[in-house]
C-alpha cells in the first residue's frame, strides 16, 4: 500500500515528479542506443505528439536518461588486492576512500593474516601512530591537497632501514631494539611525499645464523603466501610475503645480490632493482659499496614506478648518488607508462642467463610464452644475444660484498650514536657471539684494507667486464633492453636449499631490472618472473616495457590463503 506521500507525489504535475526524484522505471537498465539522438541533424525532426506538452516530455526524458548514462559510465570499482596508486587517489578524490579508512583496512589484513590464519608472520614492528598519521593527512588533504600520488598510503619497510620512531634490528636479535636517531634518507622522503610507514617487516638475518628453514633471530618464519610451505625468499623475504598478502601498498625491499628480485619473484610481485647509484642508501644496513641497492616493490608496475619517483635522486650522504643528476627525468616515471609500449621494442632474448635441464622446463617455457606475446604486441625480438661467456660459473666469483662487508657495517654502526647496542665491528662479535655469521668474523680478521687485495681488485674488474659486455650488447643489436628469467624453478621449501638458481647478474654490473610476474608452476603454485634489464639509467624503459607486458598478460593472481576481507571490495 502507498504511503500519502507518495499517493500526494504521484498527483504532482511530471516535473514536480521529477524533480523530487519520482519517476519511475530504472534507466540503467536500457540499452546504450537509447541514450543517442534518434533523429539525426540532417533530418527533420517529426514533431511530438501531444504538442508542447509532449515535446517537453520527451526533452525531460533525455535529460533524466542522460544523468542516468553519465552516472552509470563514472561508476567505477575499487578492489584493494588489485587496485593501484592511480586508483587509490582516485578513490580520495571521489570522497569514497580516505587515507584512515586505507591505513585501517590494510591494519584488518595484518591482524587477520600475520599471526593468525595463515601466520605469514611478515611483520616484525607495527606503527603504533599509523592510524593517527593517516588522520592527520586526511586532514591535510582537505585543506592543502595532497603532497604526491603517495599521500596517505600505507607503506612497508625491510627492518633494515632506519625509522627514528621505530628500531631497526636488521633482523638479528641482539639488535632487535636498536634505535636510530634519524630516518634513512629514503624513508625521510616517503615521509615527506605524505606516505604512511605502516610497520618494519621480517628479513634474512643480516648478522647471525638463524634456524634452518627460519628467516631472522627476531622473528623466525615467513611463509609465502602462494603456498605456506616454501620460503618467500631473501634477504627480503618479509617485504616480498606483505606486499603478496596485501599487507600495505608499497614496500621497500634491498639487494646485495638478489635481495630485491628473489622475493619479488617468488611472491609474484613487481620490483625495481635501480641503476646502481639512483637511489641513496644512507641509514640502510648494507654489505657492500659497490652491490648494495635500495628497491620498490609493489603489487604493480605503475606502483613501482611512483615510489621511484619519491625516493631517486642525489643525496650528499651517498655519494654514489653523484651520477644520478641530470639521469633523472623532469617527469614522473608513471609517464612514460605505455599499454602499447611493446609495438617496435627491440627486445633482445639473453641466452646466457636462461638455465639448462629438465627441472627448468616448466620456468623456461613461461618465459618462452612471456616473449612470444611481446612478439604478438609488436616487439622486435632478437634472439639469441649472447657475450659468448659461461656467465653463471663466473659470477659465483664475482661479488664483492664478503671484502666490503665490514667497512660497511662500520659506517652504518657509527650513525646510531652513543647508546646503541652495537657501536662497532668489535661490538657486534663480541655481543653477537654465536649468533654472528662466520664469514663476517673470518672477513673481518682476514684483512683491513680494500686497497691492495688482489682479489676484492679482480672481482671489481670482472665486474666492470661483465656490465661492458651487457652494454656492448644492446648497443649491437640496438636493443631497448635484454629479457630472460629471473630464475627458472619455484621456491624451495623452508626447509631445503633448493638447487642453486641466483642470477646476481644484475647486482654485479650495476644494470637496472625490473621483474614482472610470468605465471605459476603447477605443481607447487610457485611464482616464476621475467626480468628487464637495461643501460645505465634506463629505468622510462624498463617501466614502459614492463608495464606493457604487464597489461598484455596480466598474470599476477592474489593469493588463496589471504581472501579480500569485508570492505576490501566496493562501488562509487
Amino acid at each position: 500500500m502507498r504511503t500519502r506521500e507518495q499517493q500526494n507525489s504521484q498527483r504532482l504535475p511530471w516535473r514536480k515528479r521529477l524533480a523530487r526524484g519520482a519517476w519511475v522505471g530504472d534507466p540503467s537498465c536500457l540499452r546504450a542506443s537509447v541514450y543517442a539522438d534518434p533523429f539525426p541533424a540532417q533530418a527533420p525532426r517529426p514533431r511530438p505528439h501531444g504538442g508542447k506538452r509532449g515535446r517537453l516530455l520527451v526533452e525531460a526524458m533525455a535529460v533524466v536518461l542522460g544523468l542516468a548514462l553519465t552516472v552509470q559510465a563514472n561508476a567505477a570499482d575499487f578492489d584493494l588486492a588489485t587496485a593501484t596508486l592511480e586508483d587509490i587517489n582516485k578513490a580520495f578524490d571521489a570522497g569514497a576512500l580516505s587515507s584512515e579508512k586505507l591505513t585501517q583496512l590494510y591494519l584488518n589484513r595484518i591482524a587477520a593474516y600475520d599471526k593468525k590464519g595463515p601466520n605469514v608472520n611478515a611483520i616484525i614492528t607495527m606503527n603504533a601512530q599509523a592510524l593517527a598519521t593517516a588522520r592527520e593527512l586526511d586532514a591535510e588533504r582537505k585543506a592543502k591537497g595532497p603532497r604526491s600520488r603517495l599521500h596517505g598510503v600505507p607503506v612497508i619497510l625491510k627492518d633494515l632501514y632506519d625509522t627514528k620512531d621505530m628500531p631497526t634490528s636488521g633482523g638479528f636479535l641482539p639488535m632487535k631494539n636498536s634505535q636510530p636517531m634519524y630516518d634513512a634518507t629514503v624513508v625521510r622522503r616517503l615521509r615527506e611525499a605524505g606516505a604512511v610507514i605502516l610497520a618494519k617487516v621480517n628479513m634474512s638475518d643480516w648478522f647471525g645464523v638463524a634456524k634452518r628453514g627460519d628467516q631472522s633471530t627476531v622473528l623466525g618464519r615467513t611463509s609465502n603466501p602462494y603456498n605456506l610451505d616454501l620460503t618467500p625468499g631473501g634477504s627480503s623475504g618479509g617485504t616480498g610475503a606483505a606486499l603478496a598478502a596485501s599487507f600495505a601498498q608499497l614496500g621497500l625491499g634491498s639487494e646485495t645480490g638478489v635481495s630485491i628480485r628473489n622475493p619479488t619473484a617468488n611472491n609474484s610481485v613487481v620490483g625495481l632493482a635501480p641503476t646502481r647509484g639512483l637511489i641513496p642508501r644512507a641509514g640502510q644496513i648494507m654489505t657492500s659499496f659497490t652491490q648494495e641497492r635500495c628497491g620498490p616493490m609493489a603489487r604493480s608496475v605503475y606502483d613501482v614506478a611512483a615510489m621511484t619517483d619519491v625516493v631517486a635522486g642525489f643525496d650528499a650522504e651517498d655519494l654514489a648518488t653523484m651520477n644520478s643528476p641530470g639521469q633523472v627525468p623532469k617527469e614522473s616515471y608513471t609517464t612514460f607508462l605505455d599499454r602499447n609500449g611493446l609495438r617496435g621494442a627491440r627486445i633482445g632474448v639473453f641466452r646466457d642467463l636462461f638455465r639448462k635441464g629438465a627441472i627448468h622446463a616448466e620456468g623456461i617455457a613461461m618465459i618462452e610464452a612471456a616473449i612470444a606475446q611481446m612478439k604478438a604486441a609488436g616487439a622486435v625480438i632478437v634472439d639469441p644475444v649472447s657475450t659468448g661467456i659461461d656467465l653463471f660459473p663466473l659470477l659465483e666469483d664475482t661479488r664483492t660484498n664478503y671484502y666490503e662487508a665490514q667497512f660497511s657495517y662500520d659506517l652504518y654502526f657509527r650513525r646510531l650514536g652513543p647508546n646503541a647496542p652495537i657501536r662497532n665491528m668489535d661490538e657486534l662479535i663480541a655481543k653477537g657471539g654465536a649468533l654472528v655469521k662466520p664469514s663476517i668474523v673470518n672477513g673481518y680478521k682476514e684483512f683491513h684494507s680494500l686497497m691492495h687485495q688482489p682479489d676484492f681488485l679482480a672481482r671489481r674488474d670482472t665486474q666492470e667486464m661483465l656490465k661492458s659486455a651487457a652494454v656492448e650488447l644492446m648497443d649491437k643489436y640496438r636493443l631497448d633492453v635484454l629479457v630472460h628469467p629471473f630464475k627458472s624453478l619455484p621456491p624451495p621449501p623452508h626447509m631445503e636449499r633448493g638447487v642453486d638458481q641466483d642470477n646476481p647478474f644484475s647486482s654485479v654490473t650495476g644494470l637496472p631490472a625490473v621483474l614482472v610476474p610470468a605465471g605459476y608452476t603447477k605443481k607447487e603454485n610457485g611464482p616464476i618472473a621475467i626480468e628487464f634489464m637495461g643501460r645505465p639509467f634506463s629505468e622510462p624503459t624498463l617501466f614502459k616495457l614492463a608495464y606493457a607486458y604487464e597489461q598484455l598478460s596480466h598474470n599476477r593472481k592474489p593469493p588463496a590463503t589471504t581472501p579480500a576481507l569485508p570492505g576490501e571490495r566496493f562501488s562509487y
